[in-house]
């Protein structure tokens, strides 16, 4: 008997019989305890299976297709729905800042400005309705606008997180910011933050100043140095400045914050709200007329503020005190606004303590000096200073003095060191081991002796400052590959190194060359292009005959 069913049929039959066994795409049913029958053949119609796995499966993918479009469906709808009651929340804290008093225009800026204090008063909406306050009856008919405007006055803050979220602090930031702030209204926040913007942080003047000491590149790169040349024990002010440093260094961007005067501003006023207790009149605006007297610049007060951010909370008598000590200094050309501008740090008690305690070590080595017939007078000391302030910050005794005694271990004796300290006082605050240790190594390898080293930086003190891969190695394969002269050349003139590879010695090597003409490094390079033409060429004038490469440092 054949009986036709489908794969996982179960078919009663009448009588018993054991597992089948699948013979040739059915399945023969033998060994029956009880039949004499014929064995039961069940024939399986496996195409009919198949079609009936693909309608399931079609059916099945088609439930999916239509679930995952209802789930898009339902995401977009919830996505409108945020987007309404984000600006019905706008429209709301907009509002709400009317009603404390500030102005239309100013209100809705602060409102569309403040991501993360609209959805902060999202969060309290929603939490509330969660937690079932619709049982009070006096809430449960408030519309989705007044419920902002509850759960707002409910924070204490009166709009000033929603303002300071503006200024560019973070919501976590402005919410401990304005818990200095109780005392103030949100208007005169307001006010206050516009004026201090318009006293210290006014915008570049456009009338051709091209300056580039006061850039804000300089800034960082002063505050840059600074921090890695200071050795000295620091007062609180300045620990508070390089605790701001830090923190400016620890975020995205750092220390170039500061060339954005908005991201500064905010920066300053996250380390450093109590800058907004101050009073405009009889404080703020008392120590901006120091500072302009004194010959800042009004574009560049905002640099003297971010570099040293305490001398704003300073008795006005302390700052005019500091700012009479930074006039002892001797300054080239008595430019003292520029010096101050490029190391404000000056005005810190540890500082200026410090500069004290160097005059007085600096008078000493020039009693020394001075039984050496050598001379180093006072206006050569402040020069020395001003030229390189980084001195300021240093310790005698863990960094000058540690200078001074390498350079007599390197040749330079007591008789050289006041002239070589003259011409190149960066020696003073260069690293010992990563500095000047490897370009003398650098010159032993190319078999110059301690002594041939000593003598050029004695003739020429900035040697020991260039950069190996940037400065020496380039010249010196120069010298020996294509110039054809000894390593030995420079040791009579170590002046070579200080010009420019592609701009001077290039051109000239190639003029000499085509004329066949031979000389030494000094009379190659030392004389001005129109002695070197007049010389050389027999004309008045030297042509460049080769372009400048802005591959060649100095």
């Amino acid at each position: 008997m054949l009986v036709k069913i489908q794969t996982n049929w179960f078919v009663p039959v009448a009588v018993p019989f054991s597992v089948p066994h699948k013979l040739e795409g059915c399945f023969v049913m033998s060994k029956c305890v009880l039949s004499t029958h014929t064995p039961i053949l069940f024939e399986v119609d496996n195409d009919k299976a198949r079609r009936r796995r693909r309608r399931r499966s079609n059916w099945s993918c088609g439930c999916g297709s239509e679930e995952a479009h209802v789930q898009r469906q339902d995401f977009s709808e919830s996505e409108s729905k945020r987007e309404l009651e984000v600006q019905e929340a706008r429209r709301a804290i907009s509002s709400y800042l009317g009603e404390l008093g500030v102005s239309e225009e100013e209100s809705l800026s602060i409102a569309w400005n403040c991501p993360g204090y609209v959805n902060m008063l999202l969060e309290g909406v929603r939490d509330l309705d969660e937690w079932g306050w619709e049982t009070d009856e006096e809430i449960a008919g408030l519309s989705f606008k007044d419920k902002i405007l509850r759960v707002a006055a409910q924070k204490g803050d009166k709009g000033k997180i929603a303002y300071l979220e503006t200024l560019g602090l973070t919501l976590s930031w402005s919410i401990n910011v304005a818990g200095y702030l109780s005392a103030h209204t949100l208007p005169s926040l307001i006010h206050k933050v516009t004026r201090i913007k318009q006293l210290f942080f006014s915008p570049p003047d456009n009338d051709g100043d091209n300056d580039n000491d006061h850039h804000p590149s300089l800034l960082v790169r002063n505050i840059r140095l600074t921090m890695r040349h200071l050795s000295i024990s620091i007062d609180e002010d300045l620990q508070r400045t390089f605790s701001f440093f830090e923190k400016l260094q620890a975020k995205p961007g750092g220390l170039n914050i500061l060339a954005s005067q908005d991201s500064a501003f905010s920066s300053l006023i996250q380390s450093f709200p109590r800058m907004l207790h101050l009073s405009l009149d009889n404080h703020l605006t008392l120590i901006l007329d120091s500072l302009l007297n004194f010959g800042i610049p009004t574009s560049r007060i905002s640099h003297i503020i971010l570099a040293f951010p305490p001398l704003l909370f300073w008795n006005l008598q302390i700052l005019q005190t500091r700012l009479l000590a930074v006039k002892q200094i001797n300054v080239a050309d008595q430019d003292y606004a520029k010096f101050l501008l490029k190391y404000p740090w000056f005005l810190s008690t540890s500082i200026q303590e410090n500069y004290a305690e160097l005059l007085a070590f600096s008078y000493s080595i020039k009693i020394v000096l001075l039984f050496e017939n050598m001379d180093l007078d006072k206006e050569t000391i402040g020069r020395i200073l001003a030229r390189c302030p980084e001195i300021f910050a240093s310790s005698i005794n863990k960094t000058l003095q540690r200078k001074i005694e390498f350079l007599g271990r390197v040749g330079i004796c007591k008789a050289f060191l006041p002239g070589v300290i003259r011409k190149y006082p960066e020696l003073l605050v260069s690293d010992i081991d990563k500095t000047l240790i490897l370009r003398i190594m650098y010159l032993m390898k190319l078999g110059l002796s301690e002594e041939e080293i000593a003598f050029m930086v004695r003739t020429f003190s900035p040697l020991l400052g260039y950069s190996i891969e940037g400065v020496l190695k380039p010249k010196i394969e120069f010298l020996v590959n294509s110039m054809e002269r000894p390593v030995r050349d420079v040791v009579s003139y170590p002046r070579y190194f200080s010009y420019s590879l592609e701009k001077k010695i290039k051109p000239r090597y190639w003029v000499l060359k085509r004329r066949d003409i031979k000389c030494s490094l000094k009379d190659m390079l030392g004389k001005n292009d129109e002695e070197f033409a007049a010389e050389f060429m027999g004309i008045g004038r030297m042509p460049v005959s080769h372009p400048v490469s802005s591959n060649d440092s100095l």
